[in-house]
């Protein structure tokens, strides 16, 4: 009686244990199955590209800024098309290391950018709408991908060179634009409109 009683104990047990070690082995695979892998070349120049238009579109990076973030972002690109044409378009691991070294460099310079004093304000007048609009556009055909970083940053001069030129006009008139300087800014952002036009449909 006790011997049974013994054997049906220890089914019992083995019965309990058997499932639950092959669910914790099973939950370990399958945690091993979706360990997130780091973002390729790819995914990190798109990434920074969305936080670069981000930042375009909320003010956080003025006309400048986002000029020297892209002009830097196209010196990087052109360095990876020279790694892959040395190796008949791959990549080597060493590429990818030295790649990813420059991003995050890059990352850290968009994250500083973005949060300092230096912001695009624009104001509710004509003038001030433009600028945004212009920008705004910029801003999407960099998150779309229709604007690479060195188009952007030849954009981005533009639009720093007319900020610069309506900062001046203020000063000269007690920190208002007179009727012939809105005209003047209005016929520059009308070539600024064709370009930006003309690059995101290149």
């Amino acid at each position: 009686m006790n011997s049974t009683k013994l054997i049906l104990s220890s089914a019992a047990l083995i019965a309990l244990c058997v499932p639950a070690s092959f669910a914790q082995q099973s939950g370990s695979g399958s945690t091993n199955t979706t360990s997130t892998n780091p973002p390729t070349v790819q995914q990190r120049k798109e990434n920074q590209q969305d936080r670069i238009a981000n930042g375009i579109q909320s003010g956080q990076l003025t006309a400048g800024e986002t000029k020297n973030l892209e002009t830097k972002e196209a010196g990087i690109n052109q360095e990876e098309k020279g790694m892959r044409a040395a190796d008949n378009g791959k990549l080597t691991s060493a590429d990818r290391t030295k790649l990813n070294n420059q991003q995050n460099h890059m990352s850290n310079q968009i994250y500083q950018d973005k949060h300092n004093a230096n912001t695009a304000h624009y104001g509710n007048n004509e003038v001030g709408q433009r600028r945004q609009n212009q920008q705004n556009r910029i801003a999407n055909g960099v998150r779309n991908g229709s604007l690479t970083p060195g188009q952007t940053a030849k954009l981005e001069n533009t639009q720093q060179g007319i900020n610069h030129e309506v900062s001046g006009m203020r000063q000269a008139n007690g920190g208002k634009l007179t009727s012939a300087d809105k005209k003047a800014v209005n016929q520059q952002q009308n070539k600024a409109s064709k370009q930006i036009y003309n690059k995101k449909h290149s």
